[in-house]
């Protein structure tokens, strides 16, 4: 077998952990996307002089974390949530990334499905783009600290001291996650049914039932959001909500955390991709409720999620 054919065949299944690894370095699945495939380039060139000092996983981690931090010098900017910097600190806003991706990943344990929660990415993006890879691939990738100091080319006292800062920077802007449920939870599940009925018959007692008192809306990219039941509420009535048979909304999940897709009828008649919504619900007072309402107001992330653009 040519050595670059014993390439493709063995570097093939790692591609899932390695587009994971870049959605959390990056924050957006298309640009992790497009840097695993130059991942998977530059190893196919350089394979044949590849020495094997290191596991092919972990070289290949290290083409794949350069090539990262190479993109995150020179990227465009979007404004984080409220609540997240000052709001004009040129951090990204992360994309949602479907649960596929991480279950068809061999790291995918509890803890690496944390990982990549919306509010854990968005305080994610308050890290150094060196102090960011060095917390990923120590915490999450679990990689050592010799293993991490040889991929990125520094000490492994240099690694430690990267990750202690890291870590006391997330503990001090990452969010409470008491109480919040996964995307496979009963109840959250239920609860996704009840929203999508909500919607799809325009019925805002129902509606109402599933937000908590404190919930908040976003909806990335654009740099406005609500806050408190009665400001979303409000701006639901008025900008989201349609007359009966104007919407569909399908059930997914992303970023393990229960989503929806929204389909939107259109001035040709056309039932089109719309948003993808992510809900981050909560047990509060014996009763799961939505916290959180982010809204993608992007319909070419629907590919992403295996849905067709209109329907």
């Amino acid at each position: 077998m040519p050595v670059q054919d014993e390439f493709i065949e063995q570097a093939a299944p790692y591609r899932a952990e390695l587009i994971a690894h870049c959605y959390r370095m990056l924050g957006s699945l298309h640009d992790a996307e497009d840097l695993v495939q130059e991942t998977y380039l530059r190893g196919w060139r350089g394979y044949p002089a590849f020495e094997e000092r290191a596991t092919l996983r972990t070289w290949l981690y290290r083409i794949a974390t350069t090539a990262c931090l190479r993109a995150m010098e020179n990227r465009g900017r979007r404004v984080l949530p409220a609540g997240v910097g000052d709001g004009s600190d040129g951090h990204e806003w992360p994309e949602p990334i479907p649960d596929t991706y991480m279950s068809e990943s061999p790291e995918a344990s509890v803890a690496v499905r944390h990982s990549v929660r919306l509010a854990v990415m968005i305080a994610l993006q308050e890290l150094p783009a060196r102090q960011r890879a060095v917390l990923i691939l120590r915490d999450v990738v679990q990689f050592s600290a010799a293993e991490v100091a040889e991929l990125l080319q520094t000490t492994p006292a240099a690694v430690n001291s990267s990750l202690q800062r890291a870590r006391a920077r997330l503990a001090e802007v990452a969010p409470d996650e008491d109480g919040v449920t996964e995307s496979d939870d009963a109840q959250s599940r239920e609860l996704v049914d009840r929203y999508c009925a909500a919607f799809e018959n325009s019925d805002m007692a129902a509606l109402t039932e599933l937000l908590q008192d404190d919930i908040k809306l976003e909806m990335p990219p654009m740099p406005m959001w609500f806050e408190g039941r009665d400001a979303v509420l409000g701006f639901l009535r008025e900008r989201a909500f349609a007359k009966r048979g104007d919407l569909v909304m399908v059930p997914t999940s992303a970023n393990g955390q229960p989503a929806v897709a929204e389909y939107r009828r259109n001035a040709d008649n056309i039932m089109a991709a719309h948003s993808i919504q992510v809900l981050t619900c909560r047990l509060k007072d014996r009763a799961v409720g939505i916290a959180v309402l982010t809204v993608f107001l992007d319909p070419t992330l629907f590919a992403a999620f295996g849905l067709p653009p209109t329907r």
